[in-house]
């Protein structure tokens, strides 16, 4: 079983001993899931080395049961717990704002077991009848279900790049393949894909297709044939490959990368003089004559436009402003100076500040932002002043011994309901940064929450505004908040906005960093990391600010350490 299955398997853990009324130990198991799902390494590695234990957050107890899984494919703790719970109360869970205790008063009192029954009831109006639950509740409930649904068809970008670019890799190592790329939304780095598409070229494709088809990941073959077949792998995520002809590739990369409605303004502009653009290439209509498709930039030279960028093929102007030659110059992600958002054992994180700093000092970054929960938030462990001085001077003393890098002391700092911080002012003047985050009272006014950031706004250490929207990927939508007034607010006080990074979040997103640009919003990239590997996460969130049409200008952790000094300062 590869990481992905594995940590599935620990996440159900974690749910059904949430069911249970289980304290501690779902928890546990949540964040040996977290971990495990976000390994850089197969975890069947560790275990061949006898090293399980050796992860972050894997214990002797989780350990063995990894090893059970590794062994057998399957966990007989698991279906101890399925056993003892009635079947459908996991599927409940998934639905955003039904806790354990909800699902199994909702199964106790309504006889509910499932999502279509739980859709019913709020239809029908009979979940309102209960103590403490209104009509609100039942709107609720029905929008996300709606949200549940559609997630059963997406995947998160972040968990499908690593499984996507191991297969082309693979591919891309055998002897019979010349050129290939991976296409579709992947390339274009939408925050969630609903399957993978790749293209290659070669002389020989039953070779190919042979071993595409007969990767250890295949759950089934849908389709196999000369240039096209078809697998769904044991996660459920579909690949499609095909083999293009040489003199085709440009084309095909193109037309198969999209968008539709990128795609449809292309070959209407081919129209227009008189030529036809497909995956086979451009030709003129009249002759036949191929004009070009061996690379994508010659079809964009073609027809008079300068190269879009993969991320920027959306239909969103790109095509205006490239006839003009004025496209932005994307950030690239070796223009990141820093990580100004991570997590370490001082509350909920999985490694110490210094593996912390070790690993993204690795990774080449100047400074890493410490940027640890604050006290309000106690599933998180998170900190008192008294613990925040402490890390402070840990933070100081481990800056005396490191070379060529900078450990920046922070905190995430939750922001009440009325706007407040919960960290003494005293204490964070003393912080290099301080990023504001929403964590509770999702469901207040567009009025309220927009007063209730700009409050926090409004403290003079606040630098930064983490994760603006609140929203969960396929989970949970953005609360309602204003976001033209926090974005006016913001370029006026002189604080950022957060570009979140983990793969579930992406917030801001795509549209809204390309908002905030018009506002002349600046923008801080932080991976919200958890252990060392979630600091890969960074590229995600350089993805998501070149869809939103973003330079290495519009985020400030491309400074250089003493500049960026000077501006958190300012």
């Amino acid at each position: 079983m590869k990481n992905p299955e594995i940590a599935k398997i620990l996440y159900e853990i974690a749910d059904l001993l949430e069911i249970k009324g289980v304290l501690f130990k779902p928890r546990a198991y949540r964040r040996a899931a977290q971990t495990i799902e976000t390994l850089p390494e197969d975890v069947n590695a560790f275990y061949e080395r006898g090293e399980l234990q050796k992860i972050p957050g894997i214990g002797t107890g989780i350990a063995s049961k990894i090893e059970e899984i590794i062994e057998t494919g399957s966990l007989e703790y698991l279906e101890e717990l399925r056993e003892e719970l009635p079947q459908g109360l996991r599927d409940l869970m998934e639905i955003e704002g039904l806790g354990p205790k909800t699902a199994l008063r909702l199964h106790k009192e309504l006889k509910i077991s499932s999502v279509e029954e739980l859709e019913s009831a709020a239809k029908q109006g009979t979940i309102r009848a209960l103590k403490g639950f209104r009509e609100k509740t039942e709107e609720n409930i029905l929008q996300a279900i709606e949200i549940y649904r559609s997630a059963q068809e997406r995947f998160l970008l972040g968990l499908v790049l690593p499984i996507a670019r191991e297969i082309e890799s693979r591919l891309n190592g055998l002897a019979a393949v010349a050129r290939i790329s991976l296409a579709g939304s992947i390339r274009r780095r939408k925050e969630s894909v609903g399957d993978v598409d790749i293209l290659v070229t070669s002389g020989e494709p039953s070779k190919v297709m042979d071993v595409f088809t007969q990767l250890a990941e295949v759950k089934r073959v849908l389709a196999k044939g000369k240039t096209k077949s078809t697998i769904v792998l044991t996660n459920n995520l579909q690949v499609d490959l095909r083999v293009v002809e040489e003199g085709s590739f440009g084309s095909a990369l193109q037309y198969f990368t999209g968008s539709k409605e990128h795609n449809i303004r292309l070959r209407a502009m081919a129209l227009e003089k008189n030529w036809k653009l497909s995956e086979y290439g451009l030709f003129d209509k009249g002759t036949d004559k191929k004009i070009a498709g061996e690379d994508e930039e010659e079809i964009y030279k073609a027809l008079g436009l300068s190269y879009i960028e993969p991320e920027l093929r959306e239909n969103r102007g790109e095509i205006e402003v490239s006839l003009k030659g004025e496209l932005p110059h994307l950030i690239e992600h070796g223009e990141v100076k820093g990580d100004l958002h991570v997590h370490t054992t001082w509350s909920d994180g999985s490694h110490s500040t210094k593996e912390m700093a070790e690993a993204a000092k690795s990774l080449g970054y100047e400074y890493l932002a410490i940027c640890d929960h604050s006290k309000t938030l106690q599933i998180a462990h998170g900190l008192a002043e008294e613990d925040l001085r402490k890390q402070i001077k840990e933070i100081e003393s481990l800056n005396s011994k490191m070379e060529s890098f900078t450990v920046l002391s922070g905190i995430e700092v939750n922001i009440d309901s009325d706007g407040k911080l919960d960290i003494q002012d005293a204490v964070l003047k003393d912080l290099n940064i301080v990023v504001a985050s929403v964590h509770s009272g999702f469901k207040q006014s567009e009025k309220k929450m927009t007063e209730r950031v700009l409050t926090a706004m409004h403290n003079d250490h606040v630098d930064v505004i983490g994760h603006p929207t609140g929203r969960i990927i396929n989970k949970r939508a953005p609360y309602p908040i204003d976001l033209s007034k926090i974005f006016e607010a913001a370029s006026q006080l002189g604080v950022f906005m957060e570009i979140n990074a983990f793969p579930n979040r992406l917030d801001l997103s795509d549209l809204n960093c390309f908002k905030a640009k018009d506002f002349r919003t600046k923008i801080s990239i932080g991976t919200d990391a958890h252990n060392k590997g979630h600091l890969r996460y960074m590229e995600l969130g350089v993805a998501t600010a070149r869809r939103g049409w973003l330079e290495k200008k519009d985020v400030i952790n491309t400074l250089r350490l003493k500049d960026l000094r000077k501006l958190l300062e300012s």
